[in-house]
């Protein structure tokens, strides 16, 4: 509500009339205290004591201090009254003015005070004339008045428990107050009038009574404005500049550009500093470390890790000479001629270094004979002398072993030679078991290949090539008992005779040329394969223009591989059985080809140079994965059947296993052979791998690769088979694991297959 404005006439007619009502309200006190003394009847001294009249209040006083936000005072209580006894006015000037009338206007007149009431009414006279001069208020902390309790900054907390709450000036103790409840201090609160000007003093234990012009200044502050009322916040502008001599007060100069620029001298400062904090020139906050005074003399090193002192080990001093390194020394310190052919009856670690001598001057002393080598054993001590103590770890060699499972619970996997296949002349280059496991080809450089039986071990089958035989591989479809071999530049592909008419009678369709092909013009280069019926062998002949080394079947039976590592560009090349096909990879070959292999479930083909593997998609016709063997060269490779793992066999004896896809590094590297690797070879069912070396063994290896992705492979060392002989430098030429059953075929330079069972 906006409050009028008054004149200042009015004000002093306010002011008039409040002193009248003053005087009729001490004489109504009067009137009231003889009725009290007169009368005995509770009842009308009551009413009598409570029939005071109002004083009159203009409608323009109507303001309660009640409407001001939050509470002025506490007064120990959770209640704050605000009698509505004072009012606020607004003056002419402006200016917020603070009046108040008597505070025995609500009865307080007829309690017992204990003081006359003239008195009373004198100190209300002068308290609202007091209200009304302006003091001039200082911010000098010389007009603040000391406190009554001297203990400083001590916290309060400290006198929790005690009687007193601190000390005045005399040293005596300030007793606490008694406290009232909060139902007494509530009452109390609604009787007082004053209560909303109180203010409890936890420091001094009492309750302190904010003045009129406190309360004005509180007020002020509330609203935003200044503290003290003759403040003007618009007083007139005061020129602060000199004009005398002078077109303008500041420089009409322009701004400086060293003002709106970063400072290259700051910068080149700054660079300064960050350089001598990365150099440790400066520390922030550093506390040097304290080293310990007392260390463990004669503790045990292991028990004492931080030993200080006795770390450092000095240089052994030389001994420093004495009377018999004198060239005049006393008699008793010359040995006489017995002790000196006792001397040599001495060994030489016990005899004396030195022998005392006697001369009559220093110009006759010779030169020592033992100078040279006294000085390189001092030089040989002060180089080999150990400068520091080190701790040695004692550890137990079987605790750094992997702890691997027990070879008795990874059983089957063989361990023992059971059968040999005796009838070649020749080293055994190539073995290949037949997908029932029922048949085994094997071929030798005597230029022969033959079949036998596993079980009998008799040979039902024999081709003679006349030449080396460098690789023979069996189809892996049990109905197509086809066998591909490789000689020379030719590979043949044989019917071995088994199955059953039916079989036999599609082999025959299936091996049957009907008419040599032909250049083919769309190439360059001449066609690298010819495929021609072979009716001496009963097969196919495919004449290629290179040497081949291998030939590996793709899981359907229908393509097959040959490589020729000669042939460069043309050195990979994938035929169709069916259809008399042949054609090259769609891929650069980055180095000489090694071994190639087909993917056991995908169609994906591995294609391995003297140091790298190299993964393609045959669909998609692009590169898979590039695998870095890390070794010498590269002999061979197997496909693990889940086609996630692959075995790699190199020249130097190193194995590695490769999990493509955990990394293109090799995930283990074995050291098992100390000749070179040239065949190693998967199981098709058990978790067994095997390798074949030239130094006459065969190592079986378990290898459990698992379906959770986050748990590697197992690779166990599990047996090291001999029995074959060395024959011009060659051990055991090729490896093969039965289809079905943990037996291992190993084929050796000296014409012997043995079959390892478990």
């Amino acid at each position: 509500m906006k409050v009028p404005r008054r004149s200042a006439r009015k004000k002093n007619l306010q002011k008039d009339a409040e002193k009248e009502e003053a005087i009729n309200l001490l004489e109504q006190k009067e009137n009231t205290k003889e009725v009290v003394e007169r009368s005995k009847d509770e009842e009308t001294v009551v009413e009598e004591e409570n029939f005071v009249e109002s004083p009159v209040v203009s409608d323009d006083d109507d303001e309660d201090f009640s409407d001001d936000d939050g509470s002025l005072g506490e007064s120990g209580s959770d209640y704050s009254h605000l009698s509505g006894e004072e009012d606020v006015f607004v003056s002419s000037d402006g200016e917020d003015s603070f009046d108040a009338k008597s505070d025995d206007v609500s009865g307080n007149g007829a309690s017992d005070s204990g003081r006359d009431d003239t008195e009373h009414g004198k100190d209300d006279d002068a308290e609202s004339d007091d209200s009304r001069i302006v003091v001039e208020e200082s911010d000098s902390s010389e007009d603040e008045v000391d406190p009554r309790n001297t203990v400083g900054d001590v916290p309060l907390k400290w006198y929790k428990e005690e009687e007193h709450i601190g000390y005045d000036l005399a040293g005596k103790k300030i007793k606490k107050k008694e406290r009232q409840d909060k139902l007494d201090s509530f009452l109390a609160s609604v009787d007082d009038s004053k209560n909303w000007r109180k203010i409890y003093d936890e420091y001094n234990d009492e309750e302190v009574e904010l003045t009129k012009e406190e309360v004005k200044v509180i007020k002020r502050l509330l609203k935003g404005k200044a503290p003290h009322a003759d403040f003007d916040p618009y007083a007139p502008y005061v020129d602060w500049f000199s004009w005398d001599d002078s077109k303008h007060p500041l420089s009409s100069a322009p701004e400086p550009k060293r003002r709106f620029i970063p400072s290259k001298w700051e910068s080149k400062k700054v660079v300064q500093y960050v350089r001598a904090i990365r150099k440790g020139l400066i520390k922030f906050d550093e506390k040097p470390k304290e080293e310990p005074s007392a260390y463990l003399l004669w503790g045990d090193d292991s028990s004492a890790i931080d030993r200080q002192g006795l770390a450092y080990i000095p240089a052994p001093k030389p001994k420093l000479p004495g009377h018999e390194e004198s060239y005049n020394p006393s008699l008793e310190y010359i040995p006489t001629q017995e002790e000196i052919n006792s001397y040599q009856l001495m060994f030489e670690e016990d005899r004396p270094k030195f022998i005392p001598k006697r001369f009559t001057s220093l110009r006759n002393v010779p030169a020592y004979e033992k100078a040279v080598n006294e000085n390189f054993g001092r030089c040989l001590d002060l180089y080999l002398c150990p400068r520091a103590r080190k701790k040695r770890i004692n550890i137990d060699p079987e605790s750094l072993k992997p702890k691997l499972p027990s070879r008795k619970d990874l059983r089957p996997y063989p361990t023992s030679c059971y059968l040999e296949y005796k009838g070649h002349k020749g080293p055994v280059v190539s073995i290949s078991t037949e997908s029932t496991g029922q048949w085994i080809a094997s071929g030798s450089s005597d230029g022969t290949v033959r079949i036998w039986e596993v079980e009998t071990g008799r040979c039902i089958r024999i081709w003679e090539l006349g030449e080396s035989v460098s690789h023979v591989s069996w189809n892996p479809l049990p109905e197509r008992p086809i066998l591909a071999v490789c000689m020379g530049e030719d590979v043949y592909l044989l019917n071995t005779g088994l199955g059953n008419a039916e079989e036999q009678k599609s082999l025959e369709e299936l091996l049957r040329v009907e008419t040599p092909s032909t250049p083919d013009d769309s190439d360059n280069d001449k066609t690298a394969v010819n495929w021609v019926q072979d009716d001496k062998h009963g097969g196919i002949r495919l004449k290629h223009f290179k040497t081949v080394s291998s030939v590996e079947w793709h899981r359907k039976g229908d393509y097959f591989s040959t490589l020729m590592p000669s042939a460069q560009s043309k050195a990979v090349l994938i035929h169709l059985l069916s259809k008399k096909q042949t054609q090259r990879i769609p891929f650069k070959l980055h180095g000489l080809p090694v071994s190639t292999a087909f993917h056991p479930s995908r169609s994906a083909f591995f294609i391995s140079t003297k140091k790298n593997i190299r993964v393609y998609d045959l669909l998609k016709q692009k590169l898979i994965k590039k695998l870095e063997t890390g070794v010498r060269e590269v002999s061979s490779i197997a496909i693990h059947p889940g086609g996630d793992n692959l075995v790699v066999g190199s020249r130097d004896g190193k194995l590695c296993w490769f999990d493509m896809d955990l990394s293109s590094q090799p995930y283990r590297v074995l050291n098992c052979h100390p000749k070179d690797i040239n065949r190693v070879a998967f199981h098709r069912s058990y978790p067994l791998f095997a390798s074949s070396s030239d130094d006459c063994t065969a190592y079986v290896f378990h290898g459990m690769v698992y379906s959770d992705l986050n748990q590697n492979p197992l690779i166990v060392p599990l047996e090291i088979l001999r029995g074959h002989a060395s024959e011009n430098g060659r051990g055991v030429m090729d490896c093969k694991f039965h289809p079905r059953q943990p037996w291992l075929f190993t084929a050796g330079a000296d014409s012997v297959i043995k079959l390892y069972c478990h």
